[in-house]
Parts: C-alpha cells; structure tokens; sequence
C-alpha cells in the first residue's frame, strides 16, 4: 500500500486538482494506494471542496477544527498511516504539498527506489517559476544552514518537503520518541522528520525533481527574512537532538515486494 500524504492549509483553488492527477498516475502506475489529507484549519472551500472526491477516490480526510500547523498536520498524515498498515516493512508514505509545487509525476520514481531497498528516498527539488528572488534565495541557503547541524548521507536537500519513508522506519521512530515527534517550524520540519527518518533507515536515496512555483494559485506565505532566522534557530536545536539509537525492528529481513501487489 501507498499512503500519499498531503498536508492542506486553505489550497482549494489547487487541492483537487492534484488529487485528480495523483489518480492519474496510479491509473497508469497500477499499485494500491490511499490518499490521506490533513484539512489543517482551512477557512476557505477545502472542506467543501472534499466531499465529492472522498465518494469516488480512495480519501481520508483528517480535519483539524483550528490550524495546529505544518508539524501537527504532517505528524497526523504519518501516524495514521502507520497505525493503517498491517505490513509495515513493504508499505510506504509519500508526503507532498498540495499547492501543486509538488508534481505526482515523480511518484513511482519514488516507489521504484522504495521497492529496490531504500528506506526513505528525498525528492530534490530545482525551483522553477518563483518570480521572488528572495524566496530562490533562501530555498537554496536553508538547507545550507541545516546541513551542517543535520547530517544525512548523500541528501544535500534536507528541507525538501517531498518524501517517501517505509513506514517500519516511521514506526520506530514514533516509537523511540515521545508525541509529538516533530517540534520545529516551516521547512525545518522536513529537515526533523528527515532527520529522525534516517536514523531507523539502512538505505536513503535521492530523486531528481522540479519544485514548480508557477502553478500555485496564491501568494507565497514565506517571508524571506523571517524563514531565515527559523532556519537558524532550528540548526541550534536540531544539534541537540538525542545521538543515534538502534531501530527496534531489524530490516535485514524484509518482505518481499513485488510490483503490483
């Protein structure tokens, strides 16, 4: 099973579009799969904009009455896909964002490197489409100011928000930390959740990916400077994490995993 998660915080002008094409792709890309969104608080038509797609996709919406943020609404997509799954060391979760920055093109480039071993597999992203300078540039020094503090073998991008994670990892590390798991802010919560990933992984990829900034249908909500400082403050807290400690599930032995099941 393919858990494809996706965090929402009023993006109806561009949500249900992308769960249309993410059907697309698994039209093409025959695998099971379940959409899981996080309606973090939305103001706008999410929910509205919701209940048609729940009656003809397979959807899940979680609804959080009042916004808890990016963290909160990521923590939840994950947990409850790993409380769905009955085999967690061949199942996976895909986190995305639901402003179309995202494509669900990449989708079984990520499964491929999941069923070929990998335990988490990054999306690196090359921006397109962004007119502000001020946002490429912060893209492209968060996760320099990260990088340093938050180690993860062979990934440069570490606040990319487009993942995959087997979710034996997931699991154990809900289980060797206490809720919540994710604690920081904006684009550090990828670089945390990355980076407590990568602790119960064997094997971690990368993909090649084109962040696209012209199809999103709002402003964007990042403000350079401000994103700058958080990038900062969450280095300094991401080097006090707890050191590495052994998965509480081997992943020598997996179950097989065959294309189509």
């Amino acid at each position: 099973m393919i858990y494809v998660c996706i965090p929402s915080y009023n993006e109806a002008p561009t949500l249900g579009l992308l769960l249309w094409k993410t059907r697309q792709v698994f039209t093409a890309f025959t695998r099971e799969y379940q959409l899981i969104v996080c309606d973090d608080g939305s103001t706008d038509a999410t929910a509205e904009l919701l209940e048609p797609y729940a009656r003809v996709l397979p959807l899940s919406v979680i609804r959080h009455p009042e916004r808890r943020g990016y963290a909160a609404a990521v923590e939840a997509l994950l947990r409850l896909a790993v409380e769905r799954t009955d085999r967690p060391k061949r199942d996976c979760a895909i986190v995305m964002h639901a402003d179309f920055t995202h494509s669900p093109h990449y989708i079984p480039d990520l499964v491929r490197r999941i069923d070929s071993g990998a335990d988490v597999v990054v999306a690196e992203g090359r921006v397109q489409g962004e007119p502000s300078s001020g946002y490429r540039w912060i893209r492209w020094l968060a996760p320099r100011l990260l990088r340093g503090r938050l180690s993860i073998p062979g990934v440069t991008d570490v606040v990319s928000g487009f993942s995959a994670f087997r979710l034996i990892a997931l699991r154990n590390a809900f289980r060797s930390h206490p809720e919540p798991l994710l604690t920081s802010d904006g684009w550090a919560v990828n670089a945390e959740l990355l980076g407590y990933a990568a602790r119960h992984a064997r094997r971690i990829e990368t993909v090649d990916a084109v962040e696209r900034h012209d199809l999103r249908r709002r402003p964007s909500r990042v403000a350079p400077w401000d994103m700058t400082v958080s990038m900062w403050r969450a280095s300094r807290a991401l080097s006090l994490r707890p050191p590495h400690s052994e998965p509480l599930d081997t992943l020598a032995h997996r179950e097989p995993t065959t294309v189509g099941q």
